[in-house]
């Protein structure tokens, strides 16, 4: 297992540089320039031509993403263009509050999805069964703008229970209790989602495991349905949940950029909103650099709970 994982973080390290390097490209050949929000309409030729070499905007993209990644290797990700703050310290303040946001989204729809799923296989063709259909085919389809919107609308305008932006009521120096009161309407946008896309996967997964002849025999030898369920179907039925959460970790930073900029939730999405806007590269490179490495992390953390969930699988 060690070497498998030291193979894999060694192999990261070729695909991080071409995604770098795509990533740079695009965000460099964009329409605009950041030089366009950066300059007053006093400012003179001379000045401006002074200042785009300062910035290094007149070299050529190879020679520009050269000096990046040489800068990246030493442990600088730049600096703001619009704050003139280092990107890291910028990125650094906003992780918290996503990790927090996309953490309890994840615990909950996995909460919520894993006993329908499981139930809904068990009682296949029922009317629970086509409630559960429903309600994950709804979780799916229903976009996060509009379930926020929605949300924002029952719960802050007509009940009036909850607060409909920010992380912390501003004047009370904020807790866990306001926090989770501020979370509560983005977080259950987040869940929705991602429970009507985890109990398809459990339902079928569970009928899969179900038909399987092993049970039976553990039915015929007088073991209990509850610990059938328990012990063998749901355990035989991990990997593809597995697989399944790992592919949300990162997605859930792209559900987070829509649904933090509804609720002004001060994260990494809320982040690369305001940074597309202002064409504040160095803040966007240094954010989807650490979407990819994320992305990388949760194949090779679902790999390992692959081993952890079946003995059958070995990495050698």
């Amino acid at each position: 297992m060690r070497n498998y994982v030291i193979r894999r973080l060694l192999s990261m390290l070729p695909i991080l540089l071409g995604i770098s390097f795509v990533t740079f490209l695009i965000i460099n050949l964009a329409p605009g320039s950041p030089m366009d929000l950066i300059i007053s309409p006093e400012m003179t030729p001379e000045a401006r031509e002074k200042l785009e070499h300062n910035l290094g905007f007149d070299a050529p993209l190879p020679k520009q993403y050269a000096v990046w990644l040489g800068n990246v290797l030493r442990g600088n990700l730049g600096y703001s263009y619009s704050s003139y703050r280092p990107v890291a310290e910028i990125i650094a303040e906003r992780i918290p509050a996503t990790f927090l946001l996309m953490g309890a989204a994840l615990a909950a729809g996995i909460l919520i999805s894993i006993p329908l799923g499981i139930i809904s296989a068990l009682k296949q063709h029922t009317a629970f069964d086509y409630a559960a259909t429903f309600a994950a085919f709804f979780g799916v389809s229903a976009p996060n703008f509009f379930l926020g919107l929605a949300l924002i609308y029952i719960f802050c305008i007509k009940l009036k229970l909850l607060p409909s932006s920010g992380m912390i009521t501003v004047g009370r120096g904020g807790g866990a209790a306001d926090i989770a009161r501020h979370m509560a309407l983005p977080c259950m946008v987040l869940a929705v989602n991602i429970s009507g896309r985890f109990i398809r996967y459990i339902r079928s997964a569970m009928l899969d495991v179900l038909q399987q002849d092993y049970l039976r025999t553990a039915r015929a030898k007088g073991v209990s349905f509850s610990k059938i369920i328990r012990v063998h179907a749901f355990r035989n039925a991990l990997l593809p949940i597995i697989t399944l959460i790992g592919l949300e970790i990162p997605s859930l930073l792209g559900g987070a950029v829509v649904t933090e900029q509804i609720f002004s939730w001060p994260g990494i999405g809320r982040l690369t909103m305001d940074s597309i806007l202002t064409r504040d590269y160095p803040v966007l490179m240094g954010i989807n650099m650490l979407a990819a490495l994320m992305v990388l992390m949760a194949g090779l953390i679902t790999d390992i709970l692959y081993a952890a969930a079946d003995p059958r699988i070995k990495y050698r």
